[in-house]
Parts: C-alpha cells; sequence; structure tokens
C-alpha cells in the first residue's frame, strides 16, 4: 500500500519494472488507464488488461494490499480529476452530437480543445516551473525527438535559439546518438519528447544519459513511457483516441519558450532585437 509520501501511481511506476511479465503488462494497462479503474471490477481489469485474475491479485499484493476492493478505492481516489483551468470556447457547445454531420475542422478543433483542457492540471504546471529552473541552471539544453517528434525537437530549438545559445540538438542524426550522448557534461540537461510507441533507442539514450547522472527532462503521453523512472521531471501532456495531434505539445513548448523568454528577459529582448536588424541588413526578411 502506499505510503503517505508517496502516492499509489508512483509506487507502481517505480515497482513494475521488477515484476513478473504478465505483472508488468497489468501495471502497465493500469497506467494508462488508472481514471476509469476505480469502477471496475477485478474480473473486467483483468480481461481489459488481458491477464489473469490471479495475475491481478499478485500484484495489488506485492502494492500491499490483501483485496481488489481497497486498491480500487485507492486508485479512484487518486485519479479523481483536478478543476481545469480551460474550458471549450462556447461556440463548440453548437456543434451537433454526432460526429459525422459536424464539418471535419470543427471536429478536429473540438477535439484539440478538448486534449488541450485535459493536459493542463496542477502536475503539469508545477512541473513546468522546475523545467524552467532545471534549463535555466543548465550549461548545455539537449533536444532529443525521434519519428513525429523530431519536429517536435526542431521547433522547441528554432524558438529558443533566437535568443538562447546554449542548445544542441541531437535529433537530426541518431545514429551517432550514443556518441553524442557520452560527450555530455555534468551542468548539462537532457530534454526528450518520448511518445507511443516509444523507440529503443530513445529508451537506451534515456538510460544511458541517467546512469551519467545527466537530468532528463521528459515530455510524453503517458506515465508508462520506460523513460520515466530515469527523468528529473516529467511534463505529461494528453493524447487523442480520436486523432493524431501535437496541438499540447505546440501549446507546452511555446509556454516553455515565453517563461524562459520572461526570466530573461532584458537579455532576450537585446538578442531578438539585433536578429531582427540583422536579417533586414541582409535582405534575409521584407522590409516595406
Amino acid at each position: 500500500m502506499s505510503s503517505d509520501n508517496q502516492s499509489l501511481i508512483t509506487e507502481i511506476i517505480n515497482i513494475k519494472d521488477a515484476l513478473p511479465k504478465k505483472q508488468r503488462q497489468l501495471c502497465d494497462y493500469i497506467l494508462k488507464n488508472h481514471h476509469s479503474i476505480g469502477m471496475t471490477t477485478v474480473k473486467e481489469l483483468a480481461d481489459n488488461a488481458r491477464v489473469g485474475v490471479s495475475t491481478v491479485m499478485r500484484a495489488i499484493n506485492a502494492l500491499g494490499y490483501d483485496n481488489f476492493n481497497n486498491f480500487r478505492k485507492d486508485i479512484f481516489n487518486e485519479s479523481l480529476p483536478a478543476e481545469s483551468k480551460w474550458t471549450l470556447k462556447k461556440s463548440f457547445s453548437e456543434v451537433p452530437n454526432k460526429e459525422e454531420s459536424a464539418p471535419t475542422i470543427l471536429q478536429v478543433w473540438k477535439e484539440s480543445m478538448n486534449i488541450l483542457d485535459r493536459s493542463l492540471d496542477s502536475n503539469l504546471i508545477e512541473n513546468f516551473e522546475t523545467v524552467i529552473d532545471v534549463i535555466s541552471h543548465s550549461s548545455q539544453l539537449n533536444i532529443l525527438g525521434t519519428r513525429p517528434y523530431k519536429a517536435m525537437a526542431l521547433y522547441l530549438e528554432q524558438l529558443l535559439g533566437e535568443f538562447y545559445s546554449k542548445i544542441r540538438q541531437l535529433s537530426l542524426d541518431t545514429e551517432v546518438l550514443f556518441d553524442k550522448i557520452l560527450q555530455l557534461e555534468k551542468g548539462e540537461v537532457l530534454l526528450i519528447f518520448a511518445f507511443e510507441p516509444y523507440t529503443n533507442r530513445v529508451i537506451q539514450a534515456a538510460k544511458l544519459a541517467h546512469q551519467m547522472g545527466i537530468k532528463i527532462i521528459l515530455i510524453t503521453d503517458h506515465i508508462s513511457c520506460p523513460i520515466i523512472r530515469d527523468a528529473f521531471v516529467t511534463l505529461k501532456v494528453e493524447v487523442s483516441e480520436k486523432q493524431f495531434s501535437v496541438v499540447p505539445i505546440i501549446a507546452l513548448i511555446e509556454a516553455l519558450v515565453i517563461e524562459f523568454g520572461k526570466r530573461s528577459s532584458e537579455e532576450s529582448i537585446k538578442k531578438l532585437k539585433n536578429l531582427e536588424r540583422t536579417l533586414l541588413e541582409n535582405n534575409v526578411t521584407y522590409s516595406y
């Protein structure tokens, strides 16, 4: 049973890798679906996770529970959503209930607002401040993203790089990723974008960096992400079951850049003004 200073979710994360394969499978299912498990039966949980009832009981015993009802009560209490700071725009409330009758653009907009709304919770806000502090005190920010999330890594580098020079992009050539990780020095930070399906190369790179004592900032979709145990701080955003979307990641990146710029506003503004003037002088940007 979880202690007073450690949540049940955290305890599941901490012990799951030491459990047998089927129990790990169950734990991963619980971490992804903990918001709905408080209303399910032990048989339903076993069926949904594709394990046996005996596996469920052994897993909750490993967590310190003698019976499923106490476990279910604790997971339910822990999963109660915090009061949201965002609301859907009023105009979307007029979209018909039958999604097929609504234009695609309205469906996409509505779902994007929905996952933004669900992403913004107290944990994200608290960890956001920690991330800013970690980056501010680092000697170098290293950024890594693969597959579609390489674009997110490049976007962060592009925005932040306009006024912050201590950035190294690791996403462009993952063939030499481990070479670059081994060159990281104490005081540097590694920021990783990791979303399902997680890639083995990124997982292994995170493990290596963690072993070297490098602080890892993880931006991910599920608390079952294999990198989460190696991360110093995690920013978790929601994903949609209806459509692929990077809207919450984009919003998070822009918030990070804006807040970081605010904390070094005088120097940031000076560098941005110098960049603007240089681009104009060299006819890179258009002037009326």
